[in-house]
């Protein structure tokens, strides 16, 4: 069988990977509104024009 201790690094590993994807997803959020922005911003001054 396997120790407590390896049940508790296999657990650990999980949820630090599913942590990972959920900040990483945020990050990339993040990232895409902040590139979205700027052309926002273009396409208005070319509507104004």
């Amino acid at each position: 069988m396997a120790s407590i201790k390896d049940v508790g690094k296999f657990f650990l590993f999980i949820v630090g990977g599913i942590v990972a994807i959920i900040v990483g997803s945020f990050m990339i959020r993040g990232t895409m509104h902040l590139w979205d922005k700027p052309d926002k911003d273009k396409s208005d001054k070319k509507d104004k024009d």
